[in-house]
């Protein structure tokens, strides 16, 4: 596909997406790929395209003689990292940061047990990077989301299981928002001294106390989501 089609195709999907993750299409039979050119001024092949992808995303499903109907929220891949950031960005839900943060605690700690025993040099220089990263950005000398973000990717990828790794998406994409959100509610960024905890533990490469720091980790943040919950209701 050239450069200018994808670019156009990109853009439809992410406007198409977000249309129907915010509910724009509750009350209103979902147009046509003719209609959908004509609305969005593109080819009727970019239109084909796009929701094609959002077909395989499982936001919509096109049958013969039924044409392209919107699916109920239980068949989204939530495991997309589109379809997650559409859906961070449609309402703010701290259902959907507790969801996620669960899903992190069965995850993520394996990961960081798994990292210890399998991590080489080059994944501990990259998780040791990201933890340098969020000291250095304690001084404000670089951005505490991202240094936060590459930190525990690096630990993902340490893991060297391929399954853990594609996990990497969707934590990039929903820390996003749940970091934003503990940082807020805390006053100040993610502890350095509960991440260096981690580090230090697959350095060492002592699985058992890696996933224990790590589930320490994460098991504050739903703390605070559950802190947040209550005050609200």
């Amino acid at each position: 596909m050239p450069q200018l089609g994808r670019n156009l195709t990109y853009g439809m999907l992410d406007s198409l997406g977000r249309a129907i993750v915010t509910g724009s299409y509750t009350d209103r039979t979902f147009p046509t790929e003719a209609e959908l050119a004509k609305q969005h001024g593109v080819s009727r092949s970019v239109t084909r395209e796009a929701v094609k992808m959002l077909t395989a995303k499982g936001l919509l499903s096109a049958r013969p003689r039924q044409g392209t109907t919107i699916q109920p929220p239980g068949s989204w891949n939530l495991f997309d990292a589109d379809v997650l950031r559409w859906l961070l960005e449609r309402q703010f839900s701290i259902d959907l940061l507790r969801h996620f943060n669960e899903l992190r605690v069965a995850i993520e700690p394996e990961a960081a047990a798994l990292a210890a025993q399998h991590g080489d040099d080059k994944d501990f220089a990259s998780i040791t990077a990201g933890l340098e990263r969020m000291v250095v950005a304690e001084r404000g000398e670089d951005d505490p989301l991202e240094a936060d973000i590459a930190f525990h990717v690096a630990i993902l990828r340490a893991s060297k299981n391929p399954f853990y790794t594609q996990f990497r998406d969707v934590v990039e994409t929903a820390l996003r928002t749940s970091i934003r959100f503990t940082n807020r509610i805390k006053g100040r960024t993610a502890s350095v001294a509960d991440h260096a905890a981690v580090c230090d533990a697959i350095l060492a490469r002592d699985g058992d106390s890696a996933r224990t720091a790590m589930r320490h980790l994460i098991g504050e943040v739903l703390q605070l989501i559950e802190t947040a919950d209550e005050a609200k209701s």
